[in-house]
Order: C-alpha cells, then structure tokens, then sequence
C-alpha cells in the first residue's frame, strides 16, 4: 500500500470564513514538529456522519506553517455529508487525522509550470504556488471561479503573485479556454491542475489536442465531485439474492466491506484503481468520478472504482469475494 495510515489525534486551533460557503480550517496534530511535506499533499479526517465514523481526505493548503496543517472545505449540501461535519466543529474541538502525503511528483527543473485551479480545487495549488515562487520559476495561476466573491485565497495569491495570477469569473464572462491556453504554452511546460472531475475531463482532451505529454499534465483530485448528482442507489451482487443501498453519505467500497464482502483498496480518492470490481448489470446509469480508467473504460462500463464512484438507479457487481470459499 501507498498510503499507510497512521493516525494521530489533533486539535482544532482555529476557523476561518474564505467566503460565504469556504472555511478555512487550523489543525494542530499533537506530534506537530513543523516538518516540511510534498507539493500537493492531503490528510484524512476521522469524522462522524448519521452516528457512522467515516473519513474524508482534505488537500492541504500552502507550504508548512508553524501553527499547524491548513485545509479549507466547501459547504455543500450536495455532499456525503463530510463539510456538513467540518462546518458544525469549534475551536478546541479534537480530531483524528492521518500523516500527510501526497501522489503527485513535481519535476522542478522545467522551464515554465501551468497552474490550473477549479473553484475549491485551488487548495493544493496555493503550496505549488508558494513553492515555484519560492523558486523564482516562470510560471502562470489561472483561477477558474464563478465569481470573484467566491474565490479563496485571492488576495494573498494576488499580494504573491502579482500578474502571474490570472482570475477566470464566469459571472463575469472571463471563462477559461483550456484549449487556446495549452495551445499557447511551451512544449517542455509541467501543467499543475486541481478542479471537478468534468473540468479534469476537458483539461486533459485538451492537453492532449495541443501535443503535449499527458503526463506532463498533474493533477490532484476531489473525487466528490460527479456528473450526477450525489443520491442514493442500490447494488447487487451477482449469483446472490443480496442487494444494497447505497446511502448519499457513504461510499460503496465502505458499505461492502461492512457487511463482510471484501474488496480491496489503497487510496480511497479514486487513483490507484485497487478497489476497481466487475460490472455486470446497469439498470440506470454509472458516474464515474475515478481518474484512473479512461474513458474508453468508463464508457464501456464493465468496472468501477467502488471507493469514490457511484451510479443512479441499481447496478449489479461481482466482487469475487465468496464468503463460503476456504
């Protein structure tokens, strides 16, 4: 596994209101020493939804701060129910969090970096960009919002980065054209990106229709964020008479695997691709919200990622797990 999880408690220093719906949270691990960690790092949560413990995974946002770890969570009421949790906590309230970490791999000896955010998306993209300031690297932030009011962080990403930082408000007509963007940069430019999953989609069919490398193209995921809404649905499992449902507060993988039918997994952001079980029916329709199949796979449906997917309507997977088998 990638991600060894060890927990530690924490507390809750301080909150922040970014805008109407983003709060900015401080959290101080006890163990805190101040350590360093890797561009584009997350924890994980402990937290409690419907009396259940779950997790939820948070970017961390800028480089260390002596304080504490910084993330910031969106309200959302279309959500499995996580930033509910985060937004009804007080200063001092104790927490269970995991040790930083990080999937993403940033080659600091190019040329020119591109930075792209989407709305909540700019979390990990404020350390990427301290860092590559820090660096004294050629380098542009374009900031996709629906307006400027909601954008976090854009006074200090602005006091940083002056007219490298470049705000898309789509309130005011300035929406991103990832097209003509990757189009005009150099060839040898590492692309950072963070936003929904559909935003994800078109950055890279356009990275990809400007001929640069697709893995030149990084990028941090919410696997939160789908196609269709967030609801309830239901799975059954093939040569059984068993069916589950699926609340909008939990995952797939996490409902399995409590009522004893094993699958196995790693990153539980929808990466790595260890949780991914057999399809075998659909009666409704899949939304897959992974990064690791493309979309020839999604679009054949004969997969899905259990820990961050969900579908509409009732579909029938095969775990391979046998409860009878010895």
């Amino acid at each position: 596994m990638r991600f060894i999880e060890t927990w530690t408690p924490a507390t809750l220093v301080a909150t922040r209101d970014l805008s109407p719906a983003i709060r900015e949270f401080l959290i101080k691990p006890d163990d805190f020493n101040g350590a360093a960690y890797p561009v584009g790092s997350h924890i994980n949560v402990a937290v409690t939804i419907n009396g259940q413990p779950e997790t939820r995974s948070y970017s961390l946002v800028g480089e260390v701060d002596a304080r504490g770890l910084k993330i910031a969570v969106r309200r959302a009421e279309d959500s499995r129910g996580g930033s509910r949790y985060m937004w009804q906590l007080a200063p001092g309230a104790r927490l269970e969090i995991t040790q930083p970490a990080s999937l993403v791999s940033v080659d600091w000896a190019r040329g020119h970096y591109c930075l792209i955010a989407g709305g909540i998306g700019i979390t990990p993209i404020v350390g990427a960009a301290q860092a590559l300031a820090r660096r004294g690297a050629s380098f542009t932030l374009h900031y996709a919002v629906r307006s400027r009011s909601d954008a976090a962080y854009l006074d200090e990403l602005g006091a940083l980065l002056g007219d490298r930082l470049v705000v898309h408000a789509s309130d005011a007509g300035e929406r991103l054209d990832l097209d003509a963007l990757f189009a005009s940069l150099p060839k040898e430019t590492l692309a950072l990106f963070c936003g929904p999953m559909r935003m994800l989609d078109a950055a890279r069919h356009a990275w990809i229709g400007a001929g640069h490398p697709l893995p030149d193209l990084r990028y941090e995921t919410f696997g939160s964020s789908g196609s269709l809404p967030t609801e309830t649905f239901r799975v059954r499992l093939k040569g059984t008479d068993l069916e589950f449902e699926i609340p909008r507060e939990r995952s797939m993988l996490d409902v399995l695997n409590a009522a004893g039918h094993e699958v196995m997994y790693d990153c539980k952001r929808g990466e790595c691709g260890l949780c991914a079980i057999d399809v075998v029916a659909v009666d409704g329709e899949i939304d897959h919200r992974d990064v690791f199949f493309s979309d020839h796979q999604k679009h054949e449906n004969t997969k899905i990622c259990a820990c961050v997917s969900r579908a509409r309507g009732t579909i029938t997977v095969d775990t391979l797990h046998r409860a009878d088998a010895v």
